[in-house]
């Protein structure tokens, strides 16, 4: 059992929705067998996060560096950016636009994803 490692020595994937966006998956069900995920995005200038819901998850979004907008259906919009932390509930359509600044997040799903 793996209890620490250095986040340089994982890789960078796609985004299985948002094209020219990268996760790096930090903790994970599938690979440490436990009840949530969690993850870096990386979300470029000019790239987005479209429109989307997790039926089954909380989302946990804590920005580390980057200026962009979140869109959260029943709550409108409002700055995501260091100092923010933001919880979407499961079932909640959210998004990301208007990338300002190279956005990497702290992204934190319970239960866990696939």
């Amino acid at each position: 059992m793996k209890v620490w490692q250095f986040v340089e020595e994982i890789s960078w994937q796609p985004h299985p929705v948002a094209e020219g966006v990268s996760i790096k998956p930090l903790v994970s069900n599938k690979i440490d067998n436990v009840d949530v995920t969690c993850m870096l995005v990386r979300i470029p200038k000019g790239r987005e996060v479209p429109d989307h819901i997790h039926d089954q998850q909380d989302d946990i979004l804590y920005p580390l560096k980057g200026k962009a907008t979140m869109w959260v259906d029943g709550l409108g919009s409002f700055s995501l950016e260091p100092g923010v932390i933001v919880r979407i509930p499961k079932g909640i359509k959210h998004r990301i636009v208007d990338i300002k600044e190279e956005l990497l997040i702290y992204d934190v799903f319970h239960p866990a994803l696939i």
